[in-house]
């Protein structure tokens, strides 16, 4: 993980994890090719530019004891917060890391391109300041598992001191997001629309089609990115297939929130 020079601002990606997920319990620690795939997911990480410092975020449950172990193993800062208010949680990671920019990520999403990730922070700091808040998610057009927020520490603080609502307390942004009258909202979009593919894992479907894509790129190309997964599923509709009949739970994003482009 190189920093490049474009801005002094600190930059942090939390990770948000968990062991006791509904749909697939277990499913961070979970082996992809003999590797648990929140470790899969840091290794993408670890090639980001614009990123100084990669945290993860555990609940101080009991059961979430052995992720602690494999995120401190894997030589990660872990931070341990409450696993209902993951609001405060991710404040506390942002304080400890020191964060003045923080990119919030979750960890169903191994197949995340750094390229994308970094096309967020880069768009957020070229605001200038004038942005508090940014994602590739708002006006999708990234495949899901891709999903990307960018927000400044005193917006997270903000949130951290106002929030009441139980959904804004256990989703993070939404206090943030909601509030375009106080919160200069910008998105980040793909030159096409690639939206239709699902490439996050919340049930065994998706672990399989995340696996099999895994499979056919990783032994010969480590740093593929997300134009080498498109092009593989354009190719294989039988891998598409593998969860096409997964739905998404409803998002909590507005659909007229006003926002900068």
């Amino acid at each position: 993980m190189t920093r490049s020079s474009e801005s002094s601002s600190r930059t942090v990606v939390i990770i948000q994890a968990r062991m006791r997920s509904e749909r697939l319990p277990g499913k961070v620690l979970l082996p992809i090719l003999g590797r648990p795939m929140l470790g899969r997911q840091v290794e993408r990480l670890r090639r980001c530019r614009q990123v100084d410092e990669i945290v993860v975020a555990v609940p101080d449950s009991a059961s979430d004891d052995v992720l602690a172990d494999f995120v401190l193993h894997e030589g990660l800062r872990c931070y341990r917060g409450s696993e209902t208010d993951v609001l405060g949680r991710y404040r506390g990671a942002a304080l400890e890391s020191q964060a003045e920019t923080v990119v919030r990520v979750t960890a169903d999403c191994p197949l995340i391109d750094p390229a994308v990730v970094d096309g967020c922070v880069r768009a957020f700091h070229e605001g200038k300041g004038s942005v508090a808040y940014l994602s590739n998610t708002q006006r999708r057009t990234f495949p899901r598992g891709m999903d990307t927020e960018v927000f400044t520490r005193d917006a997270l603080e903000t949130a951290h001191l106002e929030a009441e609502r139980d959904d804004e307390r256990e989703h993070v942004t939404p206090f943030i997001y909601r509030r375009p009258e106080r919160f200069r909202l910008g998105d980040y979009w793909a030159d096409r629309d690639d939206s239709r593919y699902r490439l996050t894992v919340d049930t065994p479907a998706d672990l399989r089609l995340v696996r099999a894509v895994f499979e056919e790129l990783l032994p010969t190309r480590p740093d593929f990115e997300l134009e080498s997964v498109v092009q593989l599923l354009v190719a294989r509709p039988d891998l598409v297939a593998l969860n096409a009949h997964v739905e998404q739970r409803p998002t909590t994003h507005p659909s007229s929130a006003r926002r900068t482009p």
